[in-house]
């Protein structure tokens, strides 16, 4: 990218570093205050601010086992997976550079998928579900890189998004079988909501499970965002300039892909977010990944954590979350398309 092109990049970036976190905690202070019991935003505040410093607070008990024990968890799951699917997003795209890459284009999503309906149909409990997805995610892309090891002679990341696609479409499979299988009046209704996405059953033991393994996967991405700009040249110039990409690109797919199954083991799929905020976060920020990264999980978890805000307050049953990140990220991405915006890279 030319000096010219980075300047006003640089200088969006500067408001969006101060004002987007601000904005951030005051989403934060609105989804803990909204929903079927409204709660003042001064009484969130000192319901907080009472559980930091390990005081009573004098607000109603009802309120505070809203705010606390119901909403906190489920707001803090939204923050922390929307980040992490943002972050993945913006890393397959920049390693495989291509704009329509997302964080289940390895088939990670689809291997999450099978193992946890493969956990509901046995009837096992939440946790062993859990751990079945987490594992059906990493299994998938492990197979994924496998058939791209075997396939030396073509383009290797052509070879990763198509066997990526024919994995996906293997496992679809396989959860379309165990769908016909499973129990019509208590299973499928299950599967078909875990499927849809949704941060309703989410605990703070849950974000305490997949935080470890959120934390192991974003940090070759952090610490290593600056060469994703090397590897987005291709990869003979990056390794003209020094940078192992055969090496490299395993190492940032294993880390991008253990946030994704660490999330989905929680939520469901929730499509979409890895694939329009880093589009929303490059309009912003510009493409380089150093400003790029940061950018996208700042955005990432501010837009899961309104659309849950909308998912549990626009109707009076919840709407999955699967199906509002549709209604909002499909349009965006066809006006992208009619748009034909350039330079994403």
């Amino acid at each position: 990218m030319r000096a010219a092109e980075a300047r006003p990049a640089r200088r969006r970036f500067l408001p969006l570093a101060a004002l987007a976190p601000l904005a951030l905690i005051l989403l934060v202070f609105v989804s803990l205050g909204i929903g079927r019991y409204p709660v003042p935003l001064a009484d969130v505040f000192g319901v907080l601010v009472a559980k930091l410093f390990g005081q009573a607070s004098a607000l109603d008990p009802a309120a505070q086992i809203v705010v606390l024990n119901v909403r906190l968890p489920r707001v803090f799951g939204a923050l922390v997976v929307g980040a992490g699917l943002a972050a993945a997003g913006a890393t397959y795209q920049g390693l495989f550079r291509n704009p329509l890459v997302s964080p289940d284009i390895l088939g990670v999503s689809a291997g999450a998928s099978l193992g946890a309906v493969l956990g509901i149909v046995l009837a096992l409990p939440v946790a062993a579900i859990q751990c079945l997805a987490f594992a059906g995610g990493l299994a998938a892309v492990g197979a994924v890189y496998t058939v791209g090891l075997a396939v030396r002679r073509h383009d290797p990341v052509l070879t990763l998004v198509l066997a990526g696609v024919a994995v996906g479409a293997l496992l679809g499979a396989g959860i379309s079988l165990l769908k016909v299988l499973a129990d019509p009046y208590n299973q499928l209704p299950a599967i078909t909501f875990w499927l849809l996405g949704s941060l309703a059953s989410v605990t703070a033991s849950d974000i305490a499970a997949i935080l470890p393994a959120m934390t192991l996967g974003l940090a070759p991405l952090v610490l290593l965002r600056w060469r994703v700009n090397l590897m987005s040249l291709g990869d003979e110039e990056a390794r003209a300039l020094g940078v192992e990409t055969r090496r490299l690109r395993p190492l940032l797919v294993a880390g991008a892909t253990l946030v994704t199954a660490a999330a989905v083991s929680v939520t469901g799929v929730i499509g979409w977010i890895g694939l329009i905020v880093p589009h929303v976060a490059r309009l912003l920020v510009g493409p380089d990944f150093r400003r790029l990264l940061p950018a996208s999980m700042l955005l990432g978890a501010g837009y899961l954590t309104a659309v849950d805000l909308l998912a549990r307050t626009l109707a009076t049953i919840e709407v999955p979350l699967g199906i509002l990140t549709a209604l909002v990220g499909a349009p965006f991405f066809l006006w992208l398309l009619a748009a034909g915006k350039r330079g994403w890279a």
